[in-house]
């Protein structure tokens, strides 16, 4: 049996847990949380991310090392690396977590952007609307998710409020993108530089949290091998092993990388029913050393998240086909609680269950 510790222990690590156990795989998760998600699939060590002791314990006990989320500090990854294995590597994890370094890493691999400029001061921020124009979006550079450090500035807000609002501290203001929608792709990286890629997710977000994905999403010919071209590479420069994903805006002139997470995503939930072999089993495959199994569709899948208030099990449930997967989180506004999924043969009975779903689901 191969042990495999995670860093984090929330409902990512729960699924993670959930794909490895049936191939024999045993979980330790270490996460600050007193009653976090995977403590149901796996031992908990209690501490800080930080904590060297802590780290040092489940460097002793697993084979390898994985983790759940991109905000977990590049020094623990580094620290068990000199111990143990760790997939995705550290050097993933400390682009993904400066948005402006990450732009630079995209720009350096020929993968389009958004234009952007560093903001360190008001005086930054004047120079770069002047620059890039407006409406533009001010980011803070690390720790923002689901919507959250970040904010539109439109002809005529006040640029020193808006920086208040946000700083102090290093911001990056990003040109605003005319785009049709948003996509994703999730792709997977063995040990032995094997890839795979799954379809890309067509998603919708509301508040800046995601609300539904679809896959494989429409019309996506033109811009699929692009994306998985891109993939590639990420992960090859990366030394990548394990699940990334990439959110793209899709415009009249092609894909432009929005951000990464290296790690399994919320977007690619739906690969639980609608691929072949899901994201989190074939994570769990690739930090293993296992080979990997098929990204190929499941027909056509689509995913609602749960966020804030639980709905009804019994009604969800009582719609022809639905899974249903909730997290064992208390709910809070905001917070995701737990998602459900449709599959379908053909798209428009995937696209009309899950507008059915999509209405049954606060």
């Amino acid at each position: 049996m191969k042990r495999i510790g995670v860093l984090g222990a929330g409902q990512l690590g729960r699924m993670i847990g959930l794909a490895g156990i049936p191939l024999g795989l045993e979980f330790r998760f270490l996460d600050p949380a007193e009653d976090p998600p995977a403590a149901a699939v796996g031992s908990v060590i209690r501490a800080p991310f930080h904590d060297a002791a802590a780290l040092d314990a489940l460097a002793d006990w697993a084979d390898v090392v994985t983790y759940e989320f991109e905000n977990i500090p590049v020094g623990a990854a580094r620290h068990l690396a000199a111990r143990v294995p760790v997939w995705p590597p550290a050097e993933a994890l400390e682009a993904s977590q400066d948005r402006l370094e990450e732009k630079r890493f995209f720009r350096a691999l020929g993968i389009p952007t958004a234009p952007f400029r560093a903001v360190n001061g008001p005086e930054d921020l004047v120079a770069a609307i002047a620059e890039l124009g407006l409406p533009a979006v001010l980011k803070t550079r690390r720790m923002g998710y689901d919507g959250k450090g970040q904010r539109v500035i439109r002809p005529g807000d006040d640029p020193a409020a808006v920086w208040e609002a946000l700083g102090p501290g290093a911001l990056i203001l990003e040109g605003f993108v005319d785009f049709r929608r948003e996509v994703s792709s999730i792709a997977v990286r063995a040990i032995d530089g094997t890839f795979g890629c799954w379809a890309l997710s067509e998603n919708v977000h509301r508040d800046g949290i995601l609300r539904r994905s679809a896959s494989p999403a429409t019309d996506a010919a033109g811009i699929a091998d692009a994306a998985a071209d891109a993939m590639r590479r990420l992960m090859s420069t990366l030394n990548y092993v394990g699940v990334l994903t990439v959110e793209w805006f899709e415009t009249a002139t092609g894909l432009v990388a929005n951000e990464m997470a290296p790690r399994v995503h919320n977007s690619g939930h739906l690969t639980i029913e609608g691929a072949e072999t899901s994201q989190f089993e074939n994570h769990v495959r690739a930090v293993a050393g296992l080979p990997l199994g098929s990204c190929a569709p499941r027909g056509y899948s689509g995913m609602i998240n749960i966020v804030g208030v639980e709905p009804d099990p019994a009604a969800v449930l009582a719609q022809p086909d639905v899974h249903l997967h909730r997290y064992g989180k208390s709910p809070r506004p905001g917070r995701k609680l737990g998602h459900a999924t449709v599959r379908r043969d053909d798209r428009a009975s995937r696209d009309a269950a899950l507008d059915r779903l999509d209405a049954s689901i606060p």
